[in-house]
């Protein structure tokens, strides 16, 4: 028996929710109702992931979490929390969990978290797809810098494959039989990150009940991926500056410093030498990540490439949804080469899932292509069209980026003073502008 995604939850129909989005892109699922109904299940049952609600009866989420940790450390485990704060997901990373989603949240996010950490389904390490001169000309230059051991800033658009090409210089490295280790610095709350990075003693603040390492020590002997760093905060950069300097780390609440043998690689969808400029990113930290850079071309400047993408998502959409993989026709492969993709390989990604449920047969024609809306329009979405996200039982749909886009107008781009006109914080806008960007809303201000 394969292993399963396991969903806890006391509410049916939010169980019903997940089950049937992680079905859908074809990952095995059960149930269960609280915390003790899980544990009953997994002495019965091969389970590769737990993703679990904070408050349920009987047994609540922090209290499965605990005994999961003592009985199966290595299973990992993702934490569902809301009420719009931090708060819970915090003390669930302090205890243990793998990662968080904050309700509501779209179904991508569901899917792509689920990707990491179920086991059958991690990123294979598949070469990137070159058939673009441009990417071919990219990947040659990704091999001959995987040959040193220098920090390598990898630039590009949201959803061009900056991580692809960062786990692609990985298994050309020497370090290729080492860990690789990616860590969103975007998605991670500002309380959390500093010691998901550099780990934590026993006692070093309330609820830290066990000592853990951060993902620099986890990364020893191989790769550590700091994902959308122009997102981390001015305090915590001085500190990972002295890090990358010191090659040691000293975790959170102790006094012993651990020597570290890791390669950073870091990405960005911004300009990090205009981030610097602004004060959003500190100078010294930018000219230590990036000794060598690699832009990768948004999708429309290697339109070569999309035949094959499509080809290689088609591989994989259909595997997951255990069906033959059907052929496109020359039609549906010239519309997609004249498409101008603003969500890049992610929006391709999208088109070819939604082409394999319309698709009755074993041919995707033009008819069966779906495109999104422009990214240049995104104040002209209707409701329809806006993002679904799940929450409790059913879906939301929300109108917070264009609230947010509209407090930017106002405010002629200032992110302090659009944070304080939304009253949250700035690193919290950061956040939400990152991904306003990765679902293809323009982001008044960026560069284009």
């Amino acid at each position: 028996m394969s292993a399963a995604v396991m969903i806890v939850d006391d509410d049916a129909g939010m169980r019903q929710a997940l089950a049937d989005t992680l079905d859908i892109a074809g990952f095995p699922t059960v149930q269960a109702q609280d915390g003790l109904d899980a544990l009953r299940i997994l002495e019965n049952r091969a389970v590769g992931l737990i993703i679990t609600d904070v408050q349920m009866p009987e047994l609540d989420g922090q209290g499965l979490l605990e005994r999961v940790r003592h009985r199966y450390p290595a299973l990992p485990v993702l934490v569902m929390t809301g009420h719009g704060t931090v708060n819970g997901a915090v003390r669930a990373m302090r205890g243990g969990a793998t990662d968080y989603l904050m309700k509501p949240f779209e179904p991508e996010v569901l899917l792509e978290r689920v990707n990491w950490y179920f086991h059958d389904s991690k990123p294979n390490g598949d070469d990137p797809v070159a058939a673009d001169r441009r990417t071919t000309a990219l990947m040659e230059l990704a091999r001959r810098v995987a040959a040193s051991d220098v920090t390598v800033m990898i630039t590009g658009e949201s959803g061009t494959g900056k991580e692809v090409f960062a786990r692609y210089i990985h298994a050309c490295s020497d370090r290729a039989g080492g860990p690789f280790v990616p860590i969103n610095c975007a998605a991670i709350p500002e309380q959390m990150l500093e010691s998901t990075l550099f780990g934590y003693e026993k006692g070093a603040y309330t609820g830290a009940q066990r000592a853990m390492p951060g993902k620099f020590e986890l990364a020893n002997g191989g790769t550590l991926l700091l994902d959308e760093i122009t997102e981390m905060d001015l305090g915590l950069q001085a500190k990972l500056l002295r890090v990358l300097q010191e090659r040691e780390v000293e975790r959170l609440g102790g006094r012993e410093t651990i020597p570290l043998d890791v390669r950073v690689l870091a990405t960005t969808n911004r300009d990090p030498a205009l981030e610097v400029a602004r004060g959003n990113f500190r100078e010294d930290l930018f000219y230590r990540l990036n000794v060598f850079s690699l832009h990768v071309p948004p999708l429309r400047e290697r339109i070569g490439d999309v035949p094959e993408l499509a080809a290689r998502l088609m591989d994989r959409a259909a595997a997951r949804g255990s069906r033959r993989k059907p052929t496109l026709s020359q039609a549906a492969v010239d519309r997609m080469v004249s498409h101008p993709w603003p969500g890049n390989v992610r929006e391709l990604d999208n088109v070819i899932q939604r082409a394999l449920v319309l698709c009755p047969g074993d041919r995707i024609d033009i008819e069966h292509l779906m495109f999104e809306s422009p990214r240049s329009t995104p104040q002209t979405s209707t409701p329809d069209s806006e993002p679904h996200r799940i929450q409790g039982a059913g879906g939301l749909k929300s109108r917070e980026f264009e609230a947010i886009a509209e407090t930017l107008r106002e405010v002629i781009g200032s992110r302090k003073a659009a944070a304080e006109r939304l009253g949250i914080s700035e690193r919290t806008l950061r956040y939400k502008l990152a991904r306003m960007r990765d679902a293809g809303f323009a982001v008044p201000g960026d560069r284009v």
